[in-house]
């Protein structure tokens, strides 16, 4: 198969969370396969301060966008590591910029970005046009590219270049659906009638990339099984009866792990490389890493990390309100993150009031989460909602057992120890509330005491295999049925 792959991020050239991972990974794993695959990425200005080998492969082209002739070129990635086809859109206007969808000037979302990811989804399909490379499949990724879908089926629905392709839309997170003034809209280029009310690409008012998205795909996917459930309900973000409209066309593939990148015999992050027949090397990143943050040495206390995006939807507020309970147990814990500023001024001023206890770095920092992966002894993910997560598969692999709200991906990969069978390979808790976790990590706690119990927890998820190779079979066989008719 020929699969066209295009999303905003791209594991290691750019990466604001689990999409860029996901991106990173999965074009490989398709590759490996015995596919054709090609994706496509914006150039944005913190690549190309990254001075990456590229050969030009358009240098000039035009897209007549409704303010007028825009300019593009296309880039494509020199990496001697890669086999996949990886192109860059580039245009300094649109992302020529100092962030990637956030204005740091202004603290604010660029008030442009449904014009730049409109003009980025109309530039791929010019290029494969211009390249006479007819993809099988288009493979978007959130509502960054879901105007691809409603082009494909509108302005493009007589273009024989494109008669035989089928798309498939996979949503990383329905928080994020790119809703935009619906008095934007002609910058699209699309028919009006998209937006008018309960139109495809209108909800509560604006135009909605992610309807737009769901309502032209011809597939839908999203990173868990559970969470293509949540979603149907109370986790679809407005998008419910939308989505229940899709059902027969929407299913759950959880993310995979890269495990050349993520894990603890390989990490080159670590202080020191352990395997599950010799985990001796965990007690030395526990130390060393104790050592760089500045908490005292205690290595039979229990140390909790946390790598995570400081936002409502990750479950911070659960740990500040339960501080006082919580740092009265013997533990340590460090949290690493950015995000809103009043969580991160809560969590500092917590740091400072448990200062032998609690560090906190608000920061994005791939070495550090690597070194706290394998350090740690459990690891909290108290996620209001979490799609599929990817930290608490990382965790498994580290034999570090994750401490989980049971929601989405995390429920689906986490399973409750259970010390009579020695079955398990984590803890969950099902209520999204300050007790309720509270009781999953003392159980946690609890059991670390028990070394031969723990050891064998501990084992059990550094046993599974979590990589890309399952997922990307599955979305191998939903492509193939797809195109057969399926």
């Amino acid at each position: 198969m020929k699969i066209l792959i295009v999303g905003s991020e791209m594991s290691p050239l750019v990466k604001t969370g689990g999409l860029g991972d996901v991106l990173g990974s999965l074009p490989a794993a398709l590759r490996k396969l015995g596919n054709d695959v090609r994706m496509f990425l914006p150039y944005y200005r913190i690549i190309d301060k990254q001075k990456p080998r590229t050969q030009t492969i358009i240098s000039e082209a035009s897209l007549n966008m409704p303010t007028g002739k825009t300019e593009y070129q296309v880039e494509l990635l020199l990496d001697k590591n890669s086999s996949i086809g990886q192109f860059l859109i580039v245009n300094d206007i649109y992302f020529g910029r100092e962030g990637i969808y956030f204005n740091p000037a202004t603290n604010s979302d660029y008030v442009d970005n449904d014009e730049r990811y409109a003009f980025f989804c109309r530039a791929i399909l010019d290029c494969i046009q211009k390249q006479n490379w007819q993809p099988d499949i288009i493979h978007l990724n959130d509502w960054h590219t879901s105007l691809i879908a409603v082009y494909l089926k509108t302005n493009e629905k007589n273009n024989k270049f494109f008669e035989a392709t089928k798309t498939v839309l996979t949503i990383h997170n329905m928080a994020y659906q790119g809703k935009f003034d619906k008095e934007r809209f002609e910058l699209l280029g699309l028919p009006d009638a998209l937006v008018q009310s309960e139109g495809p690409m209108e909800s509560n008012g604006q135009t909605n990339f992610l309807k737009g998205g769901i309502s032209f795909s011809d597939k839908i996917v999203t990173v868990s099984q559970t969470y293509a459930r949540e979603i149907q309900n109370d986790q679809g973000c407005g998008l419910e009866s939308q989505l229940k409209k899709r059902v027969k066309d929407l299913s759950g593939i959880i993310n995979g792990v890269d495990y050349s990148v993520w894990n603890p015999n390989k990490d080159k992050h670590i202080f020191a490389n352990y395997r599950i027949s010799n985990l001796s090397g965990k007690k030395v990143n526990k130390i060393e890493l104790l050592n760089e943050i500045g908490l005292p040495v205690r290595s039979q206390v229990p140390l909790i990390g946390m790598v995570t995006r400081l936002v409502e939807q990750k479950g911070i507020a659960l740990i500040l309100e339960s501080a006082q309970k919580l740092f009265e147990n013997d533990i340590q814990m460090v949290v690493l993150g950015t995000g809103e500023k009043r969580l991160e001024h809560e969590l500092a001023a917590l740091s400072n009031q448990y200062p032998d206890k609690l560090k906190t770095f608000f920061k994005f920092d791939e070495v550090l989460a690597h070194k706290i992966e394998a350090a740690s002894d459990i690891f909290l993910m108290p996620s209001m909602f979490e799609p599929c997560g990817l930290n608490q598969m990382y965790s498994l692999k580290y034999g570090t057992p994750p401490v989980v709200h049971k929601v989405g991906g995390l429920a689906d990969t986490v399973r409750e120890f259970d010390t009579e069978t020695g079955e398990g390979n984590g803890f969950l808790f099902d209520k999204f509330n300050s007790k309720s976790m509270l009781a999953a990590l003392n159980r946690a706690i609890q059991l670390y005491q028990k070394k031969r119990s723990w050891t064998k927890l501990m084992k059990n998820g550094m046993k599974l295999d979590l990589s890309w190779n399952k997922s990307a079979r599955e979305y191998h066989t939903l492509f193939e049925n797809l195109l057969s008719g399926g």
